[in-house]
């Protein structure tokens, strides 16, 4: 069975940072915040706990998300062979 190669995903530091700002940005977006206004770990951990309450939030990073993790350049929603392959992330030459 095909499925994605989420080792690899995570030693590639770029696709960290794409689901991580994935998840954040919604939430900054739809509370109207900005990065700036993250000052401490509360302000932090309540903004969090109020998306998590909020279905439509919870819907718009699920749609991020998916964008971050699918890859286009393969048919279906699934890593390619090839990609499942890797050890590392691939480099080009």
């Amino acid at each position: 069975m095909k499925k994605l190669n989420w080792k690899i995903r995570f030693k590639n530091p770029v696709f960290i940072a794409q689901l991580l700002l994935s998840i954040l940005l919604p939430i900054l977006a739809y509370f109207g915040m900005t990065m700036e206004e993250i000052t401490s770990w509360s302000i932090l951990g309540n903004l969090l706990l109020e998306a998590v309450k909020n279905p439509y939030v919870l819907g718009l990073i699920v749609v991020s998300v998916w964008n971050a993790v699918n890859d286009p350049t393969v048919s279906g929603v699934l890593d390619s062979k090839q990609a499942l392959s890797y050890k590392a992330p691939k480099k080009d030459k």
